[in-house]
């Protein structure tokens, strides 16, 4: 029998690609995203909740998300970039930030479905492993809005500011399923919680040692790095009140908008606006004007 090249074609090499293009790319973990969109058939419809928490070079993106047949349709966003409202202007990608982008998000959704009332949360974040329980109404027992936390491909480590993220969404009042052992202050070998370490973490106490480290060792590499906070005097003793002082702002009113934030424009409004940016298509004449003030401007010149 005569020998015969296998020719290794696209059509050959089809068969062995990943099925999804979101996965092919690295973008998507459909092993954890079916988990987490999978609804039981008894529950006759309802929208299953998933908290997704996404970081940025200088954000942080978080949202409530359930999944339908036509897509994922969001229920309620936050990004740390509003905490600028808050009084939180830098460091906006840290694990404290992190922290008051889940509370913000957390409060939206209790705010949105009526709810904020029946369940505030942890209002003073003392650090302590609490999960949202039960609340007792005058229609009887309300249970908590329910989400399940959505990490992506970030790595889940122990201390990881995606937990952050979580913690704050939990003790703004909503039931996230987790345990404390993932948190920074836990112990593997005691399988304890330190509520103290945790705390830190919550106000900013690991950014503010390291502000003071900088300062005594290396005050260039400090003035280089923390700028924004010197321009605003904000010292590291200083952080912790600010931190308090925005989660109260939140809680406050988690819908709070921009000073200089006017009225929302019109759709017209938007494209009047659109035009300033626009060009203007030129007629022959003009060009032919426009070529000919460039030629007289070239020999006035030379």
């Amino acid at each position: 029998m005569p020998f015969t090249k296998l020719v290794k074609n696209s059509a050959y090499f089809s068969r062995y690609q990943v099925k999804y293009k979101r996965r092919r790319a690295g973008k998507t973990d459909y092993y954890a995203r079916k988990r987490l969109i999978t609804q039981a058939k008894n529950k006759y419809n309802a929208p299953k909740y998933r908290l997704v928490v996404r970081f940025t070079n200088r954000d942080i993106v978080m949202q409530i998300v359930s999944s339908e047949i036509s897509g994922d349709k969001v229920f309620v966003a936050a990004y740390a970039h509003e905490l600028k409202r808050y009084g939180i202007n830098h460091g906006l990608t840290n694990w404290a930030a992190a922290y008051c982008t889940g509370l913000l998000v957390a409060r939206r959704a209790l705010k949105k479905l009526g709810l904020d009332g029946d369940f505030a949360g942890v209002e003073e974040a003392d650090g302590e492993f609490k999960l949202t329980e039960a609340a007792e109404t005058d229609d009887g027992e309300r249970r908590p809005f329910k989400c399940f936390l959505d990490v992506g491909l970030t790595r889940t480590s122990t201390g990881a500011r995606v937990f952050g993220a979580m913690k704050g969404a939990s003790d703004g009042g909503i039931y996230i399923p987790h345990s404390e052992n993932r948190f920074p202050g836990y112990d593997m070998e005691t399988k304890e919680l330190d509520a103290e370490t945790l705390r830190k973490y919550i106000f900013g106490g690991h950014v503010a040692e390291y502000m003071e480290t900088l300062a005594d060792d290396d005050e260039e590499r400090y003035k280089s790095q923390f700028q924004g906070y010197i321009d605003e005097d904000i010292e590291a003793d200083g952080l912790e009140e600010l931190y308090q002082e925005a989660h109260k702002q939140i809680r406050e009113d988690p819908f709070k908008k921009d000073e200089d934030e006017g009225e929302k424009k019109t759709k017209e409004e938007y494209k009047q606006e659109a035009l300033k940016f626009r060009n203007k298509k030129q007629t022959k004449s003009e060009k032919e004007e426009r070529i000919k003030s460039k030629i007289a401007e070239l020999k006035g010149s030379i």
